[in-house]
């Protein structure tokens, strides 16, 4: 289970996940896509709350994953409504620790 992973340090150079190995890990993340922005792939999951202050409590919570994680996605906060995006910055795509990332993240709700 990718929620039960831990992120390795991604370093410049490291693979990125190809199509096949992506179907297999969003068999895993039902609710999350792969988009591309600016032609970079993206992990991207919007989640719904009651309110704002739901949804920012969601925000703080997704950071401290992130810190623990030393991973960063993006993040957007509206009211009722959070986007989240992982990616790996380094390899400008995405990595298995983005699939893992985006797990955890499921679990915060």
């Amino acid at each position: 289970m990718l929620n039960q992973e831990s992120c390795e340090a991604c370093r410049a150079g490291a693979p990125l996940v190809g199509p096949a190995e992506q179907l297999e890990l969003l068999a895993e993340l039902p609710l999350w896509e792969v988009k591309a922005v600016d032609s970079i792939e993206h992990l991207v999951r919007e989640f719904e709350f009651s309110d704002f202050v739901q949804a920012q409590k969601f925000v703080n919570a997704v950071a401290e994953l992130a810190e623990s994680l030393n991973h960063h996605p993006k993040i957007v906060l509206e009211w009722g409504r959070v986007e989240v995006s992982w990616w790996t910055h380094k390899i400008k795509g995405l990595h298995r620790n983005d699939f893992v990332a985006a797990a955890k993240t499921d679990l915060l709700t």
